[in-house]
């Protein structure tokens, strides 16, 4: 059970090559909806041919009527990405309109936006309008490679020296504790990336003692730290044996084997589609956002939606029972 979209028809006006494995996505909607920064849309997508929905965050502040998103190809992942990127100009989308779950909070006396690769999405859009305000802000852009920086050239053009770019080949990773340090009091933090950096951000603010709530941060519901792999899921409630394939979400596959869950974000986020882990033969790859480091060193619950298990099996349990 999820939140009921509502679809709109949109156009696929044009596409743009950013780099080697980003594409920049120009969508026409049929009824524009101004976005709020940090927004994204809901894609209907095709995976083989079951249909499936995929979260983009937008790029700028689209105030031409055009939602602009960018899709990073990815090899291994459910081919969301692989979808998108065999689209062409004139291809019709169904698309929802803009949602926020990571909402900019305005009037703070400083703010540092950190993003991690195709993380820089919904920053470009936040560093923009505070930009366009006249607050306080500092940009940290990381990514593996100084090619992989898609968007350094445009922000940097606008920021100037309040853009910092990380390329971890050279200057490895970033100093959250270091950068948080100077953040004036008051001021807030936003994250964008892989679940390692969210990680380190989470630890430094920690230790910073400043308030939780002036931590705002969103995750790719694909950064894990093991390659995707199938797995095998027990659930001796239900009497089922349920495999998970590689492209493809525990969650998904629990729902295509009749299994009724409870989701919303999709992203690790929410925490409603959590199942507690009764036996794993295998080692769980938490990749959510929602459990604290002692509840996923503890292994009691995993978020369906984006966790997986590497080199194994896992048993859990649900409260659904067989009509």
């Amino acid at each position: 059970m999820s939140e009921k979209t509502e679809w709109q028809s949109a156009r696929l006006r044009a596409v743009q090559n950013l780099t080697a494995d980003i594409r920049l996505f120009e969508i026409e909607p049929e009824r524009f909806v101004a976005p709020a920064p940090g927004s994204h849309i809901d894609v209907a997508v095709r995976i083989g041919e079951r249909p499936d929905t995929r979260s983009y965050s937008l790029v700028g502040p689209c105030t031409d009527g055009i939602y602009r998103i960018a899709v990073k190809l990815l090899a291994h992942t459910r081919g969301g990405s692989a979808y998108m990127w065999s689209l062409a100009p004139g291809a019709r989308l169904g698309i929802s309109a803009p949602k926020n779950h990571f909402d900019l909070g305005l009037g703070r006396p400083d703010y540092l936006l950190v993003a991690g690769g195709i993380g820089i999405t919904p920053i470009c859009g936040m560093a923009l309008a505070l930009h366009h305000a006249g607050a306080r802000v500092r940009v940290l852009y990381a990514a593996r490679r100084a090619s992989d920086l898609a968007f350094a050239d445009d922000l940097a053009g606008v920021l100037g020296e309040r853009l910092t770019r990380v390329v971890s080949e050279t200057a490895g990773r970033i100093n959250f504790q270091k950068e948080i340090a100077t953040l004036a009091p008051g001021g807030e933090l936003y994250v964008c990336g892989p679940i390692g950096m969210l990680e380190d951000a989470k630890r430094a603010w920690q230790a910073s003692g400043r308030p939780v709530d002036q931590l705002r941060f969103e995750t790719f519901a694909n950064s894990g730290r093991f390659a995707n792999e199938p797995f095998t899921v027990t659930i001796p409630r239900l009497g089922k044996v349920i495999e998970v394939p590689r492209n493809d979400t525990m969650l998904a596959a629990l729902e295509a084997a009749g299994v009724d869950m409870i989701s919303d974000c999709r992203r690790g986020e929410c925490g409603l589609c959590a199942l507690p882990i009764l036996e794993a033969d295998g080692i769980v790859d938490h990749r959510d956002v929602f459990f604290s480091e002692a509840e996923k060193a503890a292994n009691a619950k995993l978020c369906t939606c984006v966790s997986r298990v590497a080199g194994g099996s896992i048993t859990v349990d649900t409260a659904d029972r067989p009509g």
